[in-house]
């Protein structure tokens, strides 16, 4: 089968986290949509990056969620290229908010699909465990002393992932590979922590994309972290205005805004860091490859290539984010420098 996930008609509504990846790789639950359909559909399936004139290519919207109960019936409204629209069974991510809005559905599908005739890896008897059967834990993953909560929600720690002693932990929770939550976090469902990450502090409600580090004290919650990115020590957002008025988001530039209900932290697109100490006000959004210093809250809105109040120089841009992936055994590569040229080109 040739699929082909079109986020041309998604794509603008979902920045800062589309700027920088086709929409179908955006983390939502235990794993990305595009991981997601793999998984579904095995290997049969070969993901195409345009529109093609095969006949058996079937083309979806980049920002359903699929998930074991409806990806068939996404195919039987689908045939090649039918309209898909919001039901029951079928959810989609129309905003970026709507990543931390839907975490738990996601995180509770995910586990089902991942965990499905599988068994969990021994959980060590140093462990407060509460609901053993919804926990899960990947061969190589380290969790000693810690406290396990399932009846929540289901946990699902990853390959070679480390949970240090003293870590609270309330499901739906995901922890990725080679991730690390260090001594003493405190982590509420439904929080989703990538691969390659690094967690600590107080986290409720929010997800970390990749290779990011939420690393010290300080509170996280319904936010959106992207890629590559880093938070000082003491960074807290807030997440609920003083007025327990509604919480807006400003979408881009122009200056529009969109109420989401009473409840919205951080988004922060890829490559954006924060100084020791940040404070973040409700609904505040961050665009790709800031870095952020500031006294008291920062702005609500900070656009591509913020360097406190002034503009990141590209090549600056490119040293930084290669000495931050060189930490990681990595290295910035050519398709990254020619994506950012190309952000920052029209972000002038």
């Amino acid at each position: 089968m040739n699929l082909f996930l079109n986020d041309s008609e998604c794509k603008a509504d979902l920045l800062p986290f589309s700027a920088t990846r086709h929409v179908a790789d955006i983390r939502i639950g235990i794993l990305t949509i595009r991981e997601k359909w793999k998984l579904l559909l095995g290997d049969n399936v070969n993901f195409l990056s345009s529109a093609s004139l095969l006949q058996d290519t079937v083309t979806v919207p980049a920002n359903v969620i699929p998930t074991k109960e409806n990806f068939l019936s996404i195919f039987e409204t689908s045939a090649t290229s039918k309209t898909i629209t919001q039901n029951d069974k079928t959810c989609f991510i129309h905003f970026p908010w709507h990543i931390f809005q839907l975490n738990d559905d996601a995180l509770r599908n995910d586990f089902e699909l991942l965990t499905h005739n599988r068994s969990t890896a021994k959980i060590h008897s140093s462990n407060y465990v509460v609901n053993e059967k919804d926990i899960f834990i990947e061969e190589g993953a380290e969790v000693y002393n810690c406290s396990l909560n399932a009846n929540t929600g289901p946990i699902y720690i990853g390959k070679n992932a480390v949970v240090m002693e003293g870590s609270l932990i309330r499901g739906p929770f995901s922890l990725g590979e080679n991730s690390v939550v260090k001594m003493g976090a405190k982590i509420y469902g439904a929080t989703t922590i990538g691969p390659y990450c690094v967690a600590g502090g107080e986290i409720k409600n929010s997800i970390l994309f990749e290779y990011s580090n939420k690393a010290h004290d300080g509170y996280l919650g319904d936010s959106v972290i992207g890629a590559w990115c880093n938070l000082g020590a003491g960074t807290s957002n807030s997440n609920v205005k003083n007025t327990g008025e509604e919480v807006s988001f400003q979408t881009d530039i122009n200056k529009k805004t969109v109420n989401i209900g009473n409840k919205g932290g951080l988004l922060m697109g890829d490559y954006s860091r924060s100084a020791i100490n940040t404070s973040f006000n409700t609904g505040t959004t961050i665009g790709v490859c800031c870095n952020i210093f500031t006294q008291g809250f920062t702005e609500k809105y900070i656009p591509h290539f913020s360097w406190g109040n002034e503009k990141y120089k590209l090549d600056k841009a490119f040293r930084d984010i290669d000495n931050w992936k060189k930490m990681k055994n990595q290295t910035i590569s050519s398709e990254e420098k020619e994506l950012l040229t190309k952000l920052f080109s029209t972000n002038k």
